[in-house]
């Protein structure tokens, strides 16, 4: 994975964008990276704006991402795209739940998940910590769901051919 990796996860209030950055750093965590996380909520419970930021590394000293460095841009709603562009770096790689078939989900509301499965086709961290980050971070109830989501999400990361989604 190199020195550490800048993760950037954008959407609107409501659709699991902190679960989704939860799960990302449980994932390094238990594969056991160094890893901080940041988040603004904004007005998040009225549907608006939010972002969280993760950093995973071998030592990493601050939980923000800074402007221009983001390695990976998730977005949950794909019309946060301009508001949070800036944040890539040149060369950075932009998910997007375009990618992802909603008719497919076990549920609308494990996009985010399906999102985290896209990333991880990207990241040097095993699919076991993965798994393990999404039952440790949903409910139990919900495991088998969002792993079939988690499952959707890879499988489109892997179909892709172009480095922009």
């Amino acid at each position: 994975m190199g020195t550490s990796v800048n993760i950037v996860v954008a959407g609107l209030g409501g659709q699991g964008v902190l679960t989704c950055s939860d799960i990302i750093a449980q994932a390094a965590f238990i594969a056991g990276r160094d890893v901080k996380k940041a988040e603004v909520h904004g007005m998040s419970q009225r549907g608006g704006s939010v972002t969280s930021g993760v950093r995973i590394g071998d030592h990493v000293l601050s939980p923000m991402v800074p402007a221009g460095e983001a390695d990976y841009l998730l977005l949950l709603e794909p019309g946060e795209a301009d508001a949070v562009a800036h944040r890539l770096k040149p060369g950075g790689q932009r998910l997007s739940a375009e990618a992802i078939d909603p008719n497919a989900l076990p549920t609308r509301k494990a996009l985010n998940v399906a999102m985290a499965g896209m990333l991880s086709a990207c990241l040097e961290i095993p699919e076991t910590a993965w798994l393990a980050a999404v039952r440790a971070c949903l409910p139990e109830r919900l495991y088998e769901a969002n792993e079939k989501a988690f499952q959707l999400g890879r499988a489109a990361m892997n179909r892709e051919e172009t480095p922009d989604v």
